[in-house]
């Protein structure tokens, strides 16, 4: 292992601040029978983090898969920020592993910040001009995060002002029991709304309007004017 790894964990158990843990704990429901169950914190703002990191761009990419593996949530965090950075400056071969082992380790990747800080820089950016079957088979996966990972690698296509993809992957998810999906889902039928086509958006909603989870429209609708809104939550569009 590169030393480089050891001290990077050193660095963020010493930036730790214990009087963040339990706050950061209850945010990200770590809880019995939440999505975030034994998740443990160390007490580290994001924008530390960041600030962490940038001294350790030096570390080898495949023992930033093996600090995935951390039980802290930060050290986890920071890998996936090391990704992406490796991500956007690596040549095609180091993407494309880049790419499968992010995807192998999805079981760690296993919260929505993780989540969402990392998939449109890495897979939805993978695909964007690449046959994008594999988020259709993780819109169907039982795993949470996988889940999450289909609909949220979206945005990468959505701000290249595209929605096909966004659309159909929305429409696998409506069903999906999780409150994170609903809001996933909805977030991601917003952006469509403000980087590809408003027009199309408000049809989307009208036609499944029904089985559209409640969270889920108010998070798409979030940009329209507010007695719009009121008027779409009721069904008129």
């Amino acid at each position: 292992m590169n030393m480089e790894y050891l001290k990077l964990v050193d660095a963020l158990k010493d930036a730790g601040t214990p009087e963040k843990v339990a706050v950061l704990s209850g945010f990200f429901k770590t809880g019995k029978g939440q999505y975030g169950e034994g998740d443990k914190f160390l007490g580290i703002p994001v924008p530390e983090i960041r600030k962490i990191i940038r001294s350790f761009h030096s570390i080898p990419v495949p023992d930033l898969f093996t600090v995935l593996h951390s039980e802290w949530h930060e050290v986890r965090e920071a890998a996936v920020f090391l990704l992406v950075w490796h991500y956007g400056h690596s040549d095609r071969k180091q993407c494309e592993y880049i790419f499968d082992n992010y995807l192998a380790n999805t079981a760690y990747i296993n919260n929505w910040d993780l989540v969402d800080l990392s998939c449109p820089h890495i897979v939805g950016k993978h695909l964007l001009d690449r046959d994008r079957k594999i988020l259709f088979s993780l819109a169907e996966s039982s795993l949470l995060w996988e889940r999450r990972i289909s609909m949220v690698s979206c945005l990468a296509f959505i701000r290249r002002g595209e929605n096909k993809t966004a659309y159909q992957i929305a429409e696998k998810l409506l069903g999906d029991r999780e409150d994170l999906m609903h809001k996933a889902v909805g977030w991601m039928l917003r952006e469509t709304g403000k980087y590809c086509n408003e027009a199309e958006l408000v049809f989307f909603l009208e036609k499944h309007y029904a089985e559209l989870p409640r969270t889920a429209l108010r998070y798409a609708i979030e940009r329209f004017p507010e007695e719009r809104r009121r008027k779409m939550l009721k069904g008129i569009f």
